[in-house]
Parts: structure tokens; sequence; C-alpha cells
């Protein structure tokens, strides 16, 4: 028996095209990752390569690994239930990365995107190359293109200028004011104040909807801030 019958005992099962849509997944999934690492997100390089290539095995060995036993009259399988399977399952990882803190919800998109990763490894083992490539361009257009529209034309930037008597746990509740008022802090800076008795400062980069009237009046009514300053970032 020569090493490539040893290795590839089944073309249709082990053979260079499921060789090929492994590698395929790998690839795609590898960008995603990529791109997530780039952004510093929670799941980057290699939970989302695992979670491509992973869910694209378990495609190919529901499509062939079943073939002794399939052969009787009264055998009867459905390949698709597999890959239902792996839509339910692969929930828990998408559930584990998403952290609720008061009303601030995040991690949905990192999980929506280990979500749609396993469903292009899926697509590249079930024989279906070109849906996983657009599936991938579709997640890269979804975060290049819609990421800025979102930011510049339904959100922007804002800057605000916070002093605060120091040691009253003042910015616990300028946080929730904020996830209150439906605006997201994309930084914050803040320097140790002179004492432990005195004013204190903090810069906080904030993105929301245009219109921070009520912000600034729901921070201005927080016991312990002395004065509340916001701008717009590109002023």
């Amino acid at each position: 028996m020569s090493i490539t019958h040893f290795l590839f005992p089944d073309p249709g099962g082990q053979g260079w095209l499921q060789i090929g849509e492994l590698g395929l997944a790998f690839v795609l999934s590898s960008l995603i990752g990529l791109e997530r690492e780039f952004r510093m997100k929670s799941a980057g390089l290699r939970t989302h390569t695992l979670v491509g290539v992973g869910a694209a095995l378990i495609m190919l060995v529901s499509k062939y690994g079943f073939g002794d036993v399939t052969g009787g009259a009264h055998v009867s399988f459905d390949p698709s239930r597999v890959a239902a399977q792996i839509v339910s399952g692969i929930g828990f990882i998408g559930g584990g990365l998403i952290f609720v803190r008061g009303d601030a919800v995040r991690g949905l998109t990192t999980a929506a995107v280990v979500w749609l990763t396993a469903a292009i490894g899926m697509a590249c083992a079930a024989g279906l190359p070109v849906l996983a490539i657009i599936a991938t361009a579709a997640h890269f257009t979804a975060v290049y293109v819609y990421t800025p529209f979102n930011r510049r034309v339904l959100n922007r930037g804002f800057v605000v200028q916070l002093n605060y008597r120091a040691g009253e746990d003042v910015m616990h509740r300028v946080f929730k004011r904020c996830a209150e008022q439906k605006f997201t802090i994309d930084d914050i800076s803040m320097p140790d104040p002179s004492d432990e008795g005195g004013t204190a400062r903090a810069t906080l980069h904030i993105i929301g909807r245009p219109g921070t009237q009520q912000l600034h009046i729901a921070l201005g009514e927080i016991t312990g801030v002395t004065s509340v300053r916001i701008e717009n970032a590109d002023d």
C-alpha cells in the first residue's frame, strides 16, 4: 500500500479538494482574525482561525466521515444536522465574549464576528468557496466602511472636561450617566490629584449622537462634580 493511499484512502473524503477547502477556511479565518487583532479585540487571530478551521473540519466530517455506515438499506443520515449543531455550539463561545456593565454592553460585535467566522468555515467545507469569500469581504466592508460611517455620520466624537472632588467615587457615577445617555466612552485621562481632598480633573473622549445638552445637565447634577465642559472632538 502506498503512502498516498494510506493518507487518502477515499479521494472523495480526504482528497486534495477537501484539503483545499480546509486551507481556504484557514486563510479566510486568519484574515478576519488579523483584523480583530489589529483592533485589539478580545478575540483575535488565534481564536478566529481556530473557530473557522474547526467549523470547516466538522462540516467535512459530517459530509464524508460516515461513508462506512451509510451504505445499508435501513441507514439514513442528514449532514445538515451537524451544521445546525455548529451554529448552536458556537453561541457558547460568543456568549463568553459579551460583557454587561450597567447599561453598557461590550463584545456584541466580536461575538457576531466569531459566529460569522464559523459560518465561513462551514461554507468552505461545504464546497461553497465563492460564498465564503463574499462573506469575508462583507465582514471587512462592515468594519472598514460602516464603522467610520457610523462615527462620522450617525455618531460624533466629543471631549468632556470634568473637574471634581477627589475621593468621592465620582467617576463611577460619571460612567453610569454616560451609559444612561447612550454615550460610549472611547478614552479617558485622569491625572492624579494633588491631594486626597483636592480637586481632580478628567478628560473623557466619548462617542454618541449629536446633542449633548442632556448629558451636560446629567453630569453637572452628580455630587462632587464642580464643573463640566463638553466640546466637539474636531474643534
